[in-house]
């Protein structure tokens, strides 16, 4: 560099070259964090297309059995109907009358008659109904298993995008931490080729270590942050337990909230505001929420922290459409929750690490589709969203 430093010529093409390379990172930066952005918002698609084609298989279904059943219980009054006329005579009863001298054995006769002419209207209309209904659920259970085939081709799409967004968001995580490394050795060249003074060494490594001290703070105020966050959490905490039955402490290291079995651990200490299921959909001015809400939310405040609802792997740290900041975390056995809505520079986790339940691995925040700070917290079952209220519930765990 001394040598560039003293030929110009050298120099301009020295420090035109470590524009580029700082040119080039920063494009790298943006242009995965736009792929980024991109396959997340296909991915978000993706999977709301495939949990509502799920949603409307399983209403479906429903009603096809629903129906089934109705059409079984007209089958029975059928029989019984025919049952009834049967013991009343039949046609016996309209040859007695045609034989009777009795006006009152008439009368008889002819009220037994009225009788069996209402049971066999009565038979038909039952027999109308239950051909209705073994119809109605004939075409219910098989619109139910189109359903089903459109539920799994979606499915693989929403599959095939989870990991073209899980590559997307690592990428550009590592172009973001490939930048943060080699930003500060390019920059403090640069400085030291531009600057005029002899005394190039000396100024370099001097900005070189006021960059890596500027770098060391901004992690600190990061870290403390992240710490000021579970301290908050756990006074609250404090002053607001839950209400639920005691539980043993929680599993893992972490400021995670009260602990249940299994190692179980509610992910934050917040409020409920939203359940699980279906609801009135919501509009803010670029969206509108779902009409079944695939989660439950929790608010406990913006910056609040997130925990890891049992140990597992991470296997989704970054944008994810109207999830805005999301993590997924799988824990074995088909068995993975998400944390959605989580606060710009709030992800303390990435993609293949390992987190013991009750860790801090976001803060709470309100981007994507979110009309406040909140996490909204998932349960899913081999890729389908159930409802975490139940599931933690039988974990000993009230959200």
């Amino acid at each position: 560099m001394q040598n560039a430093k003293n030929n110009e010529a050298l120099k301009q093409t020295e420090i035109a070259n470590i524009q580029g390379l700082i040119s080039g990172l920063q494009t790298e930066v943006e242009v995965t964090q736009a792929a980024s952005i991109a396959a997340g918002d296909a991915y978000y698609n993706a999977q709301q297309q495939f949990l509502m084609q799920e949603y409307r298989a399983t209403e479906l279904q429903t009603q096809a059995d629903a129906e089934a059943a109705n059409a079984s219980d007209a089958e029975t009054k059928v029989g019984q109907v025919a049952s009834q006329l049967y013991r009343s005579g039949g046609d016996d009863t309209a040859l007695k009358l045609l034989f009777s001298d009795d006006s009152a054995d008439a009368d008889q006769l002819l009220n037994q008659l009225g009788q069996m002419d209402k049971l066999m209207e009565r038979n038909q209309t039952v027999y109308d109904d239950a051909v209705l209904a073994t119809n109605s659920a004939q075409s219910l259970s098989d619109q139910a298993q189109v359903a089903r085939d459109e539920r799994d081709r979606l499915k693989k799409i929403a599959e095939d995008a989870w990991l073209t967004a899980q590559a997307a968001a690592q990428a550009a995580a590592d172009a973001l931490a490939a930048q943060q490394t080699n930003l500060m050795t390019l920059e403090a060249q640069l400085l030291a080729l531009q600057d005029e003074t002899t005394n190039v060494t000396t100024q370099y490594e001097a900005g070189v270590e006021a960059e890596r001290q500027r770098l060391a703070a901004e992690e600190a105020a990061r870290i403390a942050a992240a710490e000021e966050a579970r301290r908050r959490a756990e006074e609250e905490a404090a002053k607001n337990p839950p209400v639920t039955t005691p539980q043993p402490p929680s599993a893992g290291g972490g400021g995670g909230s009260s602990g249940g079995t299994g190692g179980w651990v509610r992910p934050s200490y917040g409020e409920r505001t939203s359940g699980y299921g279906p609801r009135y959909s919501q509009c803010g001015p670029n969206y509108c929420m779902s009409s079944f809400h695939q989660g439950v939310d929790l608010a406990s405040g913006c910056g609040s922290g997130i925990y890891a609802a049992q140990s597992g792997t991470v296997t989704y740290s970054g944008y994810n459409g109207g999830y805005g900041n999301y993590v997924r975390i799988d824990h074995g056995g088909g068995i993975s929750t998400g944390y959605a809505h989580i606060q710009s520079g709030g992800l303390l986790v990435s993609y293949g690490q390992w987190v013991n339940a009750g860790d801090l691995i976001a803060l709470e925040g309100n981007t994507g589709n979110s009309f406040g700070c909140h996490v909204h917290f998932e349960v899913y079952n081999w890729g389908s969203t159930i409802n975490p209220i139940d599931f933690m519930a039988g974990r000993g765990i009230w959200v």
